[in-house]
Parts: C-alpha cells; sequence; structure tokens
C-alpha cells in the first residue's frame, strides 16, 4: 500500500533536510510543503506577518490534493510540512489516515532560532518563530525525533521506526 511520510515542525526544525535524506536513503520521492504556498502568503512571511488559519486553508487543501493524487496513483512519498494545529494535520490526512505517518521534529526554541539566523535566502524570518511556537499543538500520534541529533542520525532512527 502506497504511503505519505508527513515531516513537521515548526520552521527552522530541519523538516526539509531531514525529509530530503530520508527520501533520498529509501528511494521515496520528496516534496516541500513551502513549494505549495500562494506567492501571497510567502510575501506576507518575508514581511515578518505569521499566517493565519485562513491563508492557511488553501495552502493545505494543494498539498492534500497533491499527495491523494499520489497515492491514488500508487506512489509512497515523503513531505516536509509544518503541519503546527490537529486541524491541519487532519486536513492532510482526510480520508487517508491508514496510509498517513506523522514524523514530528521537536526542538527547543533557542535551538530553532540559532538554526534560522544562520540560514541564507529563507522567506521565514527567526522573529516569526515566536509565532509558530504558540500555533503548534504537538501530535500524539506522530514519530517523535528530537532535532539535538544530526540529520543523518534522525535519517536512520525514521528508518527504523517507519520502515517496519
Amino acid at each position: 500500500m502506497s504511503q505519505v511520510i508527513y515531516v513537521m515542525g515548526v520552521a527552522g526544525s530541519g523538516k526539509s533536510t531531514v525529509g530530503r535524506q530520508f527520501a533520498e536513503a529509501t528511494g521515496l520521492p520528496f516534496y516541500d510543503g513551502d513549494d505549495f504556498h500562494p506567492d501571497a502568503n510567502v510575501e506576507k512571511m518575508a514581511a515578518g506577518q505569521p499566517l493565519t488559519d485562513e491563508d492557511r486553508a488553501d495552502w493545505l487543501a494543494a498539498i492534500h490534493r497533491f499527495v491523494v493524487e499520489k497515492l491514488e496513483a500508487g506512489e509512497s512519498l515523503v513531505l516536509a510540512c509544518s503541519a503546527l494545529k490537529a486541524r491541519y494535520r487532519a486536513t492532510l490526512s482526510a480520508g487517508i489516515e491508514a496510509q498517513t505517518t506523522w514524523v514530528y521534529l521537536e526542538g527547543s526554541y533557542n535551538l530553532i532560532k540559532s538554526r534560522m539566523e544562520a540560514r541564507k535566502d529563507h522567506f521565514m524570518p527567526p522573529a516569526l518563530l515566536q509565532s509558530q511556537f504558540d500555533a503548534l499543538e504537538p501530535p500524539a500520534d506522530a514519530v517523535v525525533l528530537s532535532i539535538d541529533a544530526a540529520p543523518e542520525v534522525l535519517v536512520e532512527r525514521l528508518k527504523e521506526q517507519v520502515l517496519r
């Protein structure tokens, strides 16, 4: 059965890095949820304004449609997406719950802030990190990985826990 592995967490937690490395290690295609944002969302975040639930609605729906199409075609995939709230995750997994695995990259505010300050050319400014933590509803039904470990270590842990 095809499956989607969503790698979630706040901005700067390493979703794209870990998701991409996991996809490469397993031969699955990788997609970044950021690529599904409409220009208006990217511009808003780049201007230092957090997104509202209304801003996120079309973005989440677009990701869900894309994932469902892949699964219906018999394809598995890895997708990085913040999915901060339970209702966002419900939207993303609606009708495909049995084919969905959540991976939550958990880390402290200070560690993630330092990572965000070090990265270049990303539309999400560190000033918005607190809004991400404020919105975060940690999942109860996910593989939880502490980002204190290197991405390579997290990928190995994921392979052990997700590829049973």
